[in-house]
């Protein structure tokens, strides 16, 4: 994942290494045609790994295995050093290319496997218990509050990402229809469905807490901040967490934890795999495959439990 640290907080990137990430960036975003989402990530990523070279000649094999190495030892997973070994290949890729660099540091860059793993999830009982505190919470004087049942419901409710329910925009939410369109990962678009429940929160939200916060220079964004801008997905992952914790006997599993959760949810309860593949926004049903191991090992479990001769 891209460093939590705040972009304008990490050290500026000395000599000519800043300005070839900023046309790196530019490369992505308008000759490749990245989504902005995708571009930060990138930018992020590289910060990271661009970080100490007084210029682009010292960017070599040692330094970007150093890097690597200091993002791991700071508790990333092999998933997130295996996109920013990802990220430093197509980096140095194009450094090449375009001649900023002779050859090519990232060639021999060995890439760790990424574990094909899910977090733990909440049950349903669990999850039902976070929403319900939440309802509880969210009184028509307290905008906050109203949002951030929303982000929850919709969340869990829907499975989308954090990132693409921050980029709504009102044109996109059919109320009446209980659906969103949403735009993920490589700028796919998807339609995906909401229940009752998160339709109700909807509501209180447009009606009592939206006009609240927005302010005349406010986007059209679905979900806006304390001071009418677009609702950073930090924040929201905030929510999330801080909601957790307030359950007792909930594991905080974060935000990704309740899109897993949703999913698993969803097959327990008998929802055919290309729906969820679908709803998840997930290229390949193999990644939405992951799920039904969940789903199994939790029908063991039961098993054992309950059956006679288990």
């Amino acid at each position: 994942m891209p460093s939590s640290q705040p972009a304008a907080d990490r050290p500026a990137l000395a000599g000519d290494v800043g300005a070839a990430l900023e046309a790196f960036t530019e490369h992505l975003r308008y000759e490749r045609g990245r989504s902005p989402h995708t571009v930060r990530a990138y930018r992020s990523d590289l910060t990271d790994l661009l970080r100490g070279l007084a210029g682009l000649a010292d960017l070599d094999l040692d330094h970007l295995r150093r890097r690597l190495a200091a993002t791991h030892d700071a508790g990333a997973g092999r998933a997130t050093v295996a996109r920013r070994t990802a990220a430093a290949r197509t980096f140095c890729a194009w450094a090449v290319r375009t001649g900023r660099i002779a050859a090519d540091p990232a060639a021999r860059l060995g890439s760790p496997r990424a574990a094909a793993e899910l977090p733990e999830i909440p049950a349903v009982g669990e999850a039902t218990a976070v929403l319900d505190a939440a309802i509880s919470g969210a009184t028509e004087d307290d905008p906050e509050a109203l949002r951030d049942l929303v982000v929850l419901e919709l969340l869990y409710g829907t499975g989308i990402r954090v990132a693409e329910l921050c980029g709504l925009d009102l044109g996109r939410v059919d109320e009446p229809g209980r659906t969103l369109r949403v735009r993920g990962k490589g700028d796919r678009e998807r339609t995906v469905v909401f229940g009752v429940p998160a339709g109700r929160a909807l509501r209180r939200w447009l009606e009592r807490g939206r006009p609240v916060l927005a302010q005349p220079s406010s986007p059209p964004a679905l979900l806006l901040g304390v001071r009418g801008g677009r609702l950073d997905p930090r924040v929201a992952r905030t929510v999330v967490h801080r909601a957790m914790r307030a359950v007792p006997g909930v594991t905080d599993v974060g935000p990704h934890g309740l899109r897993h959760a949703a999913a698993t949810h969803l097959l327990e309860g008998g929802a055919d795999l290309r729906y969820v593949q679908e709803l998840l926004g997930h290229a390949t049903l193999s990644t939405t495959q992951l799920y039904t191991h969940v789903t199994v090992d939790r029908l063991k479990v039961v098993h054992d439990q309950a059956h006679p001769r288990a």
